[in-house]
């Protein structure tokens, strides 16, 4: 467990934080899938028949979907490690490597407070 300089509340309140902010960007771009706990990228009626929509307009829809995809990874990995982080630090286990069980360092805590491992191990 974590016994460098910082306890884990501020580490608690920096991962709150951060949470809030990838949860706002994520409901920008996707919506979350409570049946598959997953989120899915948002994508305007994407509807092709409707002989009143313009071609552009529908180009333009395709292209704000593709790119809500290709932005939906990343910002999905870090949520979920920010929450595994605040379920560590709910049950004492905040700050151990999953690799070694050794103590990660403070300094890599500091820099990525939903860090999973020591340095050593890092990937």
């Amino acid at each position: 467990m974590y016994t460098g300089r910082m306890d884990t509340n501020q580490f608690k309140e920096r991962l709150q934080d951060e949470l809030e902010i990838v949860e706002n960007a994520l409901h920008d771009i996707a919506a979350f899938n409570k049946e598959t706990g997953e989120w899915e990228a948002k994508g305007e009626d994407m509807e092709t028949t409707d002989p009143t929509q313009d071609s552009n307009e529908f180009a333009d829809k395709l292209e704000e979907y593709e790119e809500h995809r290709e932005e939906l990874p990343a910002l999905q990995t870090r949520w979920s490690e920010v929450k595994v982080a605040l379920d560590k630090i709910a049950n004492g286990t905040y700050g151990t490597c999953e690799v070694d069980g050794g103590e990660i360092e403070a300094d890599r805590l500091d820099a990525n407070p939903a860090a999973r491992t020591c340095k050593a191990h890092m990937k």
